[in-house]
């Protein structure tokens, strides 16, 4: 009974009509499947270097089923980035962020929101781009060579792998810096604690 009745406020404090927003757990799907992808393809690039180490540890493994594991798991990145990028943009129209407040790079919320959003398109267009690369690489221009991928296009994984970075930067200062969609930092600006705010539930019941 407790339960139900803390779960309605927990999901009106962060600002958002569900209990547990969205785009922040798609975002590491991205993150995942694409790093990954770029992985698995750089140690299959580099797979003659690394057979005797495959040997010795009795790892039954080809480069051939290297670059699978590399190709799957970046369209899956492409196309789980669509609904990442599209549940940020929900979420940050939700947002209600404090206005007098800087983040560690000296910008301040609607700053930070707009650039998280552009970069958030930015990088669902490279991911896509990449992907496309990748295929043409793996069914048409590298089909019959042992290096499935270009040297180029790992370079530009690796490329990617910074701009992820500064951009996942930019959304940690929104939450830990300017509590959006956080739930303790809502209740703590509306001048009562989670806990109290329990208190006042157990109160009643």
């Amino acid at each position: 009974m407790v339960l139900s009745s803390l779960a309605p406020l927990l999901a009106a404090a962060n600002g958002l009509p569900y209990r547990i927003p969205i785009h922040p757990n798609l975002v590491h799907l991205t993150l995942g499947l694409f790093i990954l992808a770029i992985a698995f393809d750089i140690v299959a690039a580099l797979y003659p270097l690394e057979t005797p180490i495959f040997k010795f540890l009795a790892i039954p493994v080809q480069s051939s089923n290297l670059y699978d594991v590399g190709w799957f798991n970046l369209v899956a990145a492409a196309i789980i980035t669509f609904f990442t990028v599209a549940a940020g943009f929900y979420e940050i129209i939700l947002a209600e962020p404090p206005m007098d407040m800087v983040s560690p790079w000296g910008l301040g919320a609607m700053d930070t929101m707009i650039w998280h959003g552009v970069g958030g398109v930015v990088l669902l267009g490279l991911i896509v781009g990449m992907t496309i690369w990748r295929g043409f690489q793996r069914y048409v221009w590298r089909e019959d060579r042992a290096r499935q991928v270009q040297w180029s296009y790992l370079l530009a994984g690796l490329g990617i792998f910074v701009l992820m970075f500064a951009h996942g930067t930019l959304g940690a200062h929104l939450a830990a810096d300017f509590g959006v969609h956080i739930t303790a930092d809502r209740l703590l600006r509306e001048g009562l604690t989670p806990n109290a705010q329990l208190l006042n539930i157990l109160i009643k019941h």
